[in-house]
């Protein structure tokens, strides 16, 4: 199983070798349903579960795909892991994580 941290090491453990910049990433659009009741949810105020909804399940796609990635290099971790975001359009986002694959000792 690969460690992921967002330290630039992993604590107890000595990097052995660095693999790389390895990085997972979706575009997720927004769904016409959830724009209504976003809509109905800002009239009152609150948080907007269906918009929270999506970005939690594209947050944990990218990171598989970065996992995966670390993986087909044959790291032991990844380590300095971030995570961005950038508007597509009006309608849809990209989330990226990414950080550094390394071997450990």
């Amino acid at each position: 199983m690969i460690q992921i941290v967002t330290t630039d090491g992993v604590p107890g453990r000595e990097i052995a070798q660095a693999l790389g910049v390895v990085r997972g990433s979706t575009v997720r659009a927004k769904h016409i349903g959830s724009d209504i009741v976003a809509g109905l949810r800002n009239l009152v105020g609150g948080e907007i579960k269906e918009y929270a909804a999506l970005l939690a399940g594209a947050r944990e796609q990218a990171l598989d795909r970065m996992i995966a990635e670390a993986q087909a290099l044959g790291a032991d971790a990844v380590v300095a892991v971030r995570f961005e975001t950038s508007t597509i359009t009006q309608a849809a986002s990209e989330i990226l994580a990414y950080g550094t694959a390394v071997t450990l000792r």
